[in-house]
């Protein structure tokens, strides 16, 4: 592109950052890494009544989390509001925009009287060659909105969208109280940033046609414009908590990866080919808008758990290490001050990463690593650490005592040996090993858990479980 690419992302502090708008980032933010360009952070924080400092920091926390840097910003429009008054000036110097003194009532009234005559509830344009200025009445300012002919919109994925111009009103760009309204600091704020593509949802593309009047109005260059389908639930309408979680840094604390969740939206509207599993240098190399989707994408759990589950199985482990850290804080298994260095946090990883869909389910199942009074199935402890099995586990103490170093194969043939001394299925004897030396029936290959923990371990906690059975007797 001879343009130097300028996209941004531009979400209202009004909540918590939604799935749907993280999409929007990713695209914009792909979309300027693949031409070399820039990518934006603007807050649009003009609406006091809604937007907190919470919501501004959960944003920037989950643009972190997910890896998603900016060049510039965060701007914030609360602090450009000189220059909205200086282009709200602009407008009613040039007769473009004017004072509309019309209370709340006379134009609710105005809306009913046109649902009435079945017209559009549009604003009638009362106040649009007022010469009057009545003193100490409240009014706002309205952008003149040409009465005829059609505005097109050049969207990059849906072709040519051709808006009425009578279907539009004279938009309110400044409130009662000074403080600008959406559709107009959005094109002031592009304008003024030099944006040159806009890519959002469609839900934003009934604004966009008095947006471009305005760009037009104040002699702005208009960006191309690419509006995204939006993301619906799996029952087909539009996500929402029902679905299962929105906010982004929900799935962070649910215990997914943010390169899986990145993955998983950059699928949800666009593909290249049939690859399913993109690194990030990937998703920048391939993307373009050409291979977008304008139909709605469909939010499916089940294939974002897969997909976790891929990422999780084929991460670095002292990198998977790190991120796995605050779940064992948070299971209790560590302390916060702990001590561990990553290489030890990162040594069951092998054994449990093809069978842990998230770092919840990981820090759950490496409990039997991380705890020193192991936590037991009190079923399972009831049902195989009985009399029965007694002399074979004191075998297995003896033996394990001897070795000179613990090996695979040498603990396989152990195992086998004393198994078939005592007439046994592997397995009759392999179980309650297992629920002796991990607490529970379920666990990486018995062989590897004590390989895992070690000789001391595994023999403190092989002579616990003698002691438990001699209790019972």
């Amino acid at each position: 592109m001879a343009t130097p690419v300028r996209v941004r992302f531009a979400p209202s502090p009004t909540g918590y950052l939604h799935i749907g708008g993280v999409r929007t980032a990713l695209f914009n933010w792909l979309f300027a890494r693949h031409h070399k360009g820039k990518f934006i952070l603007r807050i649009e924080d003009t609406d006091a009544s809604r937007s907190t400092e919470e919501s501004i920091d959960e944003i920037i926390a989950s643009m972190k989390w997910l890896g998603l840097d900016w060049d510039e910003g965060p701007f914030r429009q609360t602090d450009r509001k000189s220059i909205y008054k200086e282009k709200v000036d602009q407008l009613i110097s040039e007769n473009k925009a004017y004072p509309c003194f019309c209370t709340a009532e006379e134009l609710d009234q105005k809306r009913k009287k046109a649902q009435a005559q079945g017209l559009k509830p549009k604003y009638d344009g009362t106040c649009r060659n007022r010469s009057d200025q009545p003193e100490g009445i409240p009014f706002v300012i309205r952008f003149k909105v040409p009465e005829e002919g059609s505005v097109t919109i050049k969207d990059l994925l849906r072709g040519n969208v051709i808006f009425q111009n009578e279907e539009l009103d004279d938009l309110i760009i400044l409130r009662s109280d000074r403080t600008p309204t959406y559709n107009f600091v959005v094109v002031v704020d592009d304008g003024d940033m030099g944006i040159t593509h806009v890519i959002r949802g469609d839900d934003h593309l009934s604004n966009t046609p008095r947006q471009v009047l305005l760009y037009d109005a104040l002699e702005l260059s208009r960006p191309e414009f690419a509006h995204i389908s939006m993301i619906l639930g799996t029952d087909k309408t539009r996500l929402s908590k029902r679905h299962g979680a929105t906010s982004v840094l929900a799935y962070r604390d649910m215990g997914y990866l943010p390169g899986a969740l990145i993955n998983y939206l950059a699928r949800l509207g666009w593909s290249h080919g049939d690859q399913e599993v993109f690194t990030q240098e990937e998703m920048v190399e391939y993307f373009s808008l050409e291979n977008i989707t304008t139909s709605a994408a469909v939010f499916n759990p089940e294939k974002l758990q897969w997909l976790n589950q891929q990422y999780i199985q084929n991460a670095d482990s002292i990198k998977l290490a790190t991120q796995l850290e605050p779940f064992l804080i948070k299971e209790g298994l560590l302390a916060e001050q702990h001590g561990l260095s990553k290489e030890n946090i990162a040594k069951p990883i092998p054994s449990l990463n093809q069978r842990a869909q998230t770092l919840i389910e990981m820090a759950q199942k490496s409990a039997f690593y991380f705890q020193k009074e192991l936590s037991f199935d009190k079923k399972a402890r009831n049902k195989f650490l009985n009399k029965d099995i007694k002399p074979h586990i004191e075998k297995l103490i003896i033996s394990i005592n001897n070795m000179a170093a613990l090996e695979h194969d040498s603990l396989e043939s152990l195992f086998k040996k004393i198994a078939k001394e005592a007439e046994l299925k592997l397995g009759k004897l392999a179980q309650p090993v297992r629920v002796a030396l991990t607490g529970s029936t379920a666990s990486p290959g018995i062989y590897e858990v004590i390989l895992l923990l070690g000789k001391a371990t595994t023999l403190k906690r092989l002579n616990e479980a003698v002691s438990f059975i001699e209790k019972q007797d």
